[in-house]
């Protein structure tokens, strides 16, 4: 019984041992042959697109810079202290707006002394004009003639009446002595009336002077007591607060305060090579002048100002040491949503190709000096090719040579493949849905 037992359960455990070899055989079995799949990978993936074929414009870049078409510097053009400032830094104030205010009561004070002294030189020119010195000396005058005619009268009367002995000699002397000393008193009040009205003239013309001196005394401190409110001169955004409330300013020179810019329309500094600015004035190319051109504005985060621009300033002449002309154009800025200072791309359509076949830029590569694509065949097979490029259009570009409308030009994924391999081409446009759907 026991060796009946004994021999039933290493029977069982060789069974159980044959089993579990078959088993580990099968896995091993099938573990070899996923090895053998995995060994084959699969094609990759790349992001094609299309050639197309059709009529577009030719853009010229440049590279420029934004300035404000009005900047003004608001200083102190009177001494005082700083006491109120009425804005917000980096808002937008409207011309006429009270920005500041420096302390008026000294230009207040000054302007009440310069009105008096004003008051004080048109009595002075009043009481001059008076001429009292003036009229005295000619009545004083008028009687020394009277008495000088008198005297003459005198003596005309008695020179024939002493030759005829009716008077005496005596008389006769007397009258000439009365007529000579009458002359004399004449010739003096005549003297003295032409100093007076010489030292009139002259006190007179003083006190209109002291007069004209007061009125611009009197305007001048006007003019400084208006000071004391500065406003905006023009609209526009305030940049940073120079000078706090209660300092000094306008000591010694007037103190900057604050700046204002007025950005809209927007300016934009650029510079055009001799061979754009033929491109640009080219009557056969777009038939436009350059006063017509629309403008693009790109920034630097490769967004497109929503507003086209214009030329504005062309100037008159190259400069010999760069070949560049210096060149303006203006763009609306409702709002300053673009600030001065700001470096940024300009882009405008200077002729256009008929029938052009395109490719992104992206899609060409260079390799030793020579421009290349990398083509996508109906059998999804990869092959190099090399392109002759022209013109830009916008982010595309103007393929000479080399390839033909509605073939397949990678785009994104090359540097995963190899010419003469197997590809599996998507569209951007599939792979944002694919990846959608994903997450």
């Amino acid at each position: 019984m026991n060796i009946l037992h004994l021999r039933s359960f290493w029977l069982a455990v060789l069974g159980f041992v044959a089993l579990a070899g078959a088993l580990g055989g099968t896995a091993c079995s099938g573990k070899g042959k996923e090895a053998k799949h995995d060994n084959t990978p699969p094609p990759p993936s790349v992001v094609v697109t299309e050639v197309t074929q059709k009529t577009v414009p030719i853009y010229s870049e440049f590279v420029g810079q934004t300035r404000a078409e009005e900047t003004v510097e608001l200083r102190a053009r009177v001494e005082g202290i700083l006491q109120k400032v009425y804005f917000r830094e980096g808002t937008f104030v409207k011309k006429g707006q009270l920005l500041f205010t420096i302390d008026r009561r000294p230009f207040q004070a000054a302007l009440q002394s310069a009105k008096a002294l004003e008051i004080k030189s048109i009595s002075d020119l009043a009481q001059a004009q008076q001429r009292t010195d003036v009229l005295q000396a000619q009545a004083e005058l008028a009687d020394a003639q009277a008495v000088m005619t008198r005297a003459d009268q005198d003596v005309n009367r008695l020179a024939p009446l002493a030759k005829e002995k009716a008077v005496t000699e005596q008389d006769l002397d007397a009258a000439l002595a009365t007529q000579k000393s009458a002359r004399a008193s004449v010739d003096s009040r005549k003297a003295n009336l032409t100093n007076l009205e010489a030292a009139v003239k002259y006190t007179i013309e003083r006190a209109r002077a002291e007069v004209s001196a007061s009125k611009a005394r009197v305007t001048q401190a006007q003019l400084d007591l208006s000071y004391c409110d500065i406003q905006a001169p023009i609209s526009g955004v305030i940049g940073f607060l120079q000078v706090d409330e209660g300092n000094l300013v306008g000591r010694g020179d007037a103190t900057l305060l604050a700046t204002v810019s007025a950005s809209d329309p927007l300016l934009v500094d650029f510079n055009v090579s001799e061979i754009e600015f033929l491109k640009l004035t080219d009557p056969h190319t777009v038939g436009k002048k350059a006063g017509d051109l629309s403008f693009d504005l790109m920034l630097s985060d490769e967004s497109v100002h929503p507003h086209h621009g214009r030329f504005r300033v062309l100037d008159r002449s190259v400069d010999p040491t760069t070949g560049t002309l210096k060149a303006q154009a203006a763009f609306p800025n409702p709002g300053s949503y673009l600030r001065p200072g700001q470096f940024a791309r300009l882009r405008v359509a200077v002729s256009q190709v008929e029938n052009a076949i395109l490719i992104p830029q992206r899609a060409v590569q260079e390799l030793q000096g020579a421009n290349t694509v990398m083509v996508v065949d109906a059998q999804n097979k990869v092959s190099l090719r090399t392109v002759k490029l022209g013109d830009k259009a916008d982010r595309d570009v103007v393929v000479l040579d080399g390839l033909s409308s509605g073939e397949r030009v990678i785009v994104e994924g090359m540097q995963k493949v190899r010419p003469g391999g197997q590809v599996n081409p998507t569209t951007g446009t599939q792979q944002t849905a694919a990846s959608t759907h994903g997450g």
